[in-house]
């Protein structure tokens, strides 16, 4: 549609201003070349206070995550594409097809708006790969100081099958606990970034949607898989912390069947932290029966996200909950809950 903006939205050397929330035209205009331009879709057009969509036949899931990152640029992502990816997941990991989301964004005065587009068109192809676009949203401007440059918050609906019956709460004694890949990346690359940490390999993030990785484990097992969980802060130890807790269960896992790539091992080591409780953002644990543990973890490895899954315990009955481990030495310990922030702002 044309529009009566007398120059261009400076993109290459302008600032975020607080008329750019202010509800008039400087808000619009960011709005249409930024946005609109970047997130474009029928259902964005409608440039109206909402989405409005047919929705398909089904159960309807709908989650909410908000991103406070530091930093905002990391190897492996950025908090644009984090906001999809962590939506996008929580949505899927109800078994879930992923269909739309919301997306609201604080800024802080004074940000340089090419960052904020290498934000939003990081985000935008990140949807785009997920197949679930940004159809609504929201911007605010906050004073200078006030903020950290910018936070998202992304909301995200999606359908569930029929037959498809997922929750953290159906955890049974003798099902198969798999995870689909190395665990700590996201976390050890965050913390070095800020902290401007060298390796000799760069550590990235895992930051990716799962949701295709889950249609395929759904399409393979829908009876099968009762839990699914991306193991983000906390990590996996609180991941299965908190399915136990739901499904009053205990479980017991082994250490040496836990996939970790060497380089977050050692910096783990250097860092004084528990790979256990380092989060990730491209990872997803599964309870499922037994019997099909074999199956689905063949399906998983056949995707480009479970290339390195692994079956790495099994659900026991304890009244009190716990989470044991293994160790390499052929030991058992108890895997808590996390104790305070071992990583702030890492998602």
């Amino acid at each position: 549609m044309p529009n009566s903006y007398t120059t261009k939205l400076n993109t290459a050397t302008g600032k975020v201003d607080l008329s750019h929330g202010g509800g008039g035209r400087a808000m619009a205009q960011l709005i249409d070349e930024l946005f609109i331009k970047h997130f474009d879709n029928d259902l964005l057009r409608q440039r109206n206070d909402q989405a409005l969509f047919t929705v398909p036949a089904g159960r309807l899931v709908i989650s909410t995550d908000g991103h406070v990152i530091s930093p905002l640029f990391f190897p492996g992502g950025d908090i644009g594409s984090l906001a999809v990816h962590g939506t996008v997941n929580d949505v899927a990991m109800s078994g879930a097809k992923p269909l739309y989301l919301a997306a609201g964004f604080i800024l802080e005065e004074g940000f340089p708006l090419a960052d904020l587009e290498k934000i939003v068109i990081s985000m935008a192809a990140a949807a785009k790969r997920s197949g679930t676009p940004v159809v609504t949203g929201d911007t605010k401007v906050v004073e200078r100081g006030k903020g950290d440059g910018v936070f998202i918050t992304t909301t995200g609906v999606g359908i569930v099958p029929e037959g498809v019956n997922i929750s953290g709460d159906r955890a049974q004694p003798g099902c198969a606990i798999l995870l689909s890949g190395s665990i700590g990346d996201h976390g050890v690359a965050i913390m070095a970034g800020r902290e401007n940490l060298q390796f000799d390999t760069t550590i990235v993030s895992d930051s990716a949607a799962l949701n295709s990785l889950v249609a395929d484990m759904v399409a393979a097992a829908p009876a099968d898989i009762h839990c699914l969980r991306d193991p983000t802060r906390g990590g996996l130890a609180t991941a299965l912390n908190e399915l136990a807790q739901q499904s009053g269960v205990g479980m017991i896992i082994d250490e040496t069947q836990i996939p970790i790539k060497s380089e977050v091992k050692a910096a783990c080591e250097i860092l004084g932290l528990d790979p256990l409780y380092v989060a990730n953002e491209g990872k997803l644990v599964c309870i499922c029966t037994a019997d099909a543990a074999e199956s689905l973890l063949a399906v998983m490895r056949q995707h480009p996200l479970g290339r390195d899954a692994a079956i790495i315990g099994e659900v026991i009955s304890d009244e009190h909950g716990f989470v044991q481990m293994t160790t390499a030495f052929g030991g058992r310990r108890i895997v808590d809950w996390p104790v305070g922030e071992q990583l702030p702002r890492i998602c």
